[in-house]
């Protein structure tokens, strides 16, 4: 949004409007211009229709197009860019048509232009009114050199747009026009504006105070002085500056409105209210000004008043219906996401389509996401009811006559519990189809918003939907924004749906296109355990094998990635019998990093599974013995040794019944290669093959699992007389 307060501060003196409109009592057009600065946009139109209706001129015209730019700025919030400007825009052209010869209006069209973003015409309206500015060689040989220079200051004024400024054309303009008449307040005025937008804030102060010297009895210059600090958030030095201004104008009404805004600003609520108090009487409590004040109210962050004001103003005139906006941002802003959609569909439902912002559509669509944030747990709840009826009904099945028409009523509950999350995720499903649709009017309004494609998207990989995800991740990508991280995130959308073939042509272009990009390597070795969970097609074992190469040119760095890539590689030879090449891994992951005590414990545990696997029970007792050199206190080597002494004196050797096992999936049901399994507070770990299965031997009185996955939310599971712990991750 623009800053609110740094709105251009057209200061046309009644000396050239009275110039161009024969008839006219100064006295009036005074009042307009008091309107005007003192933000009573609808009086200041009021008057001057009025003027225009009695003797129109251009100059009248010009002051109605500068009246409803100011009004735009006053409030960017409610206004609708596109519709102010069409309507300045034909104010300047019927000034035009009265006189163009006026280069006023010319400049008038010049800014429009700008603020739409057609320089090329801007650029033309300039020419056009410089062109009435005839060359001359001695300043004192200029007739009406004061309007030469105010016109000169104004087309300099042009070339500020919004939050920006074009120095090299504004600034010499504007000394030229110093050099003519070093006595208009205005032109300080501006020269000041635009120091201040290049942030230098000396000149801009400098240029301030000589025009309080031009016109010492104008609260501008201090207004604008104080801007400063409070801009620079030093709000005490900002203060006397405001004062002064009221001191000059004591019916100043802007003055109040930025104290009791820099007083909210700084928690002085009290003094605040009564500013605001006193700017709302002497605007004579108009909606206009409370519309204003509401603003105010949403730029420093007071939401809950913003709110109340709102619905104060709906009480008194229900046609302002844009105020919806505003109240449904602040209830965004608040946390209050049910709220902020009644206002956001009853502002999508009332005002016309021309009138919406693209902020509207952002806002909106960011309120039904955060509306909807329950709807992957919903998803997950769906998945666990539906997964524990079809367990019942398995059960039941099994059973025979009476029996199983007296065990279907445990059915029942189940199939009410399905039926009513069903119900919710398909109007979680609805509403945000409707977010997605205005994220992408966002998007789509003017030239493509690569920053909300990229939230759009993000959105779309947390809600599930991920063959959406990658489709929007790649439009970055054929947009130039083909990084690193957006081709990961195609790549892990894919494997998150199951798509693995086109998941492994996006790793395997990511890996050329960034072959030092080691995230790259593990997703690739990743997705190749889950389309080759049996290790069938040989996929998984060379994917592991590059990662382990490429991570070596900097073993410190990505130690890590090399341990969990060599311990995965250990178990998926183990489970496939090859057990010289298990050993090899786990000897690896043992010398990686002799001084990690973590890495050695969990070697140590690898090859004790290992000869726990091939029954050579001494070579397994050396390594619990290993172990707990490293880490006396570690309850799986004391609970795996008490195992093998029990075994070696029975005959008949028992299962252990600390042996646990299971499997880990993601929500959508595809098992998590290389996810840990570990005993709380313990160095007792497991870590799951390319199917997700895990197997091993917890300390005795274990009471908490952990289970972690990279890119997934740790889970803890209690541990009970179960002695199988299937879990499911989430993003």
């Amino acid at each position: 949004m623009i800053t609110p307060f740094f709105k251009k501060t057209f200061l046309i003196l009644a000396l050239i409007v009275i110039s161009g409109v024969a008839g006219l009592k100064a006295q009036t057009l005074d009042e307009a211009i008091t309107a005007m600065n003192n933000e009573r946009y609808d009086k200041a139109d009021e008057i001057l229709q009025d003027l225009a209706k009695k003797s129109a001129s251009s100059k009248i015209y010009y002051l109605l197009g500068e009246n409803t730019l100011l009004n735009f700025f006053a409030d960017t919030i409610s206004n609708s860019q596109k519709a102010v400007m069409a309507e300045a825009k034909g104010l300047f052209d019927k000034g035009i048509a009265l006189n163009a010869n006026d280069p006023f209006n010319y400049i008038g069209l010049a800014k429009v232009a700008s603020y739409s973003g057609d320089q090329q015409s801007a650029t033309q309206m300039r020419l056009k009114a410089k062109s009435f500015l005839l060359p001359y060689k001695k300043v004192t040989k200029i007739p009406n050199a004061a309007d030469y220079a105010l016109t000169l200051a104004k087309l300099a004024e042009s070339y500020i747009v919004f939050d920006k400024v074009d120095t090299t054309m504004a600034l010499p303009l504007v000394r030229e026009a110093l050099t003519i008449d070093e006595k208009n307040p205005t032109i300080y005025i501006i020269a000041g504006d635009i120091y201040l937008l290049v942030n230098n804030g000396s000149l801009a102060i400098r240029n301030y105070n000589r025009a309080q010297d031009c016109d010492p009895q104008s609260p501008i210059a201090n207004m604008k002085i104080g801007y400063i600090y409070f801009k620079g958030r030093n709000l005490m030095a900002a203060i006397p500056y405001f004062e002064q201004a009221i001191a000059l104008n004591k019916n100043y009404a802007p003055a109040y409105r930025e104290l009791g805004q820099l007083y909210s600003m700084a928690g002085r609520f009290k003094e605040s209210k009564e500013n605001f108090e006193t700017y709302l009487t002497l605007t004579n409590q108009n909606v206009p000004a409370k519309i204003r004040y509401v603003n105010a109210l949403f730029y420093s962050k007071n939401y809950a008043e913003v709110v109340k004001n709102v619905e104060d103003i709906f009480a008194v005139d229900k046609s302002r219906t844009y105020l919806n906006r505003v109240a449904g941002y602040s209830c965004y802003e608040q946390g209050d996401y049910a709220k902020a959609l009644t206002y956001m569909n009853n502002l999508f439902a009332q005002l016309p389509a021309d009138r919406i912002l693209k902020k509207d559509y952002i806002y909106y669509a960011r309120i039904i996401m955060k509306n909807n944030e329950d709807y992957g747990k919903e998803l997950g709840d769906l998945e666990k009811a539906k997964a524990d009826l079809a367990k019942v009904q398995e059960k039941n099945e099994a059973l025979k006559g009476a029996a199983k028409e007296k065990e279907k009523v445990s059915e029942e509950p189940l199939v009410a519990k399905i039926a009513e999350i069903q119900k919710s995720v398909d109007a979680s499903e609805k509403e945000l189809d409707k977010g997605y649709d205005a994220y992408e009017k966002a998007i789509t309004f003017g030239e493509e918003d690569t920053y909300l494609i990229q939230e759009k998207a993000r959105n779309l990989y947390n809600q599930r939907r991920y063959s959406e995800a990658a489709a929007n991740w790649e439009r970055l990508i054929a947009k130039g924004k083909n990084s690193e991280e957006n081709y990961l995130q195609i790549g892990k959308a894919y494997y998150q749906g199951k798509d693995f073939d086109k998941a492994e042509v996006i790793f395997k272009d990511m890996t050329e296109k960034f072959p030092d990009y080691i995230p790259g390597y593990q997703w690739a070795a990743n997705n190749a355990a889950a389309k080759d969970p049996d290790s069938k097609l040989g996929l998984t074992k060379p994917r592991f094998e590059a990662l382990i190469a490429k991570a070596a040119t900097d073993s410190v760095k990505y130690s890590e990635e090399i341990f969990n890539a060599l311990r995965f590689l250990g178990y998926n030879a183990l489970q496939a019998d090859r057990n010289d090449e298990a050993k090899a891994y786990y000897n690896r992951m043992l010398n990686l990093d002799p001084n990690n005590k973590d890495f050695q414990v969990k070697a140590l545990s690898s090859l004790n599974t290992l000869y726990m696997t091939t029954g050579e029970y001494g070579k397994a007792l050396e390594y619990d013995n290993k172990i707990l050199a490293i880490e006396p206190g570690n309850g799986a080597a004391k609970a795996n040794i008490q195992y093998i002494q029990a075994l070696q004196s029975s005959a008949k050797p028992k299962a252990n019944p600390n042996e646990i096992s299971g499997v880990i999936k993601d929500e959508s049901g595809t098992p998590i290669a290389s996810a840990s399994v570990r005993v709380k507070d313990t160095a007792a770990e497991a870590w799951t093959n390319a199917k997700g299965e895990y197997r091993f031997t917890m300390p005795e009185a274990s009471t908490t699992l952990v289970i972690s996955a990279n890119g997934y939310t740790t889970k803890e599971v209690a541990v009970t007389k179960s002695r199988v712990y299937n879990s499911t991750l989430s993003k």
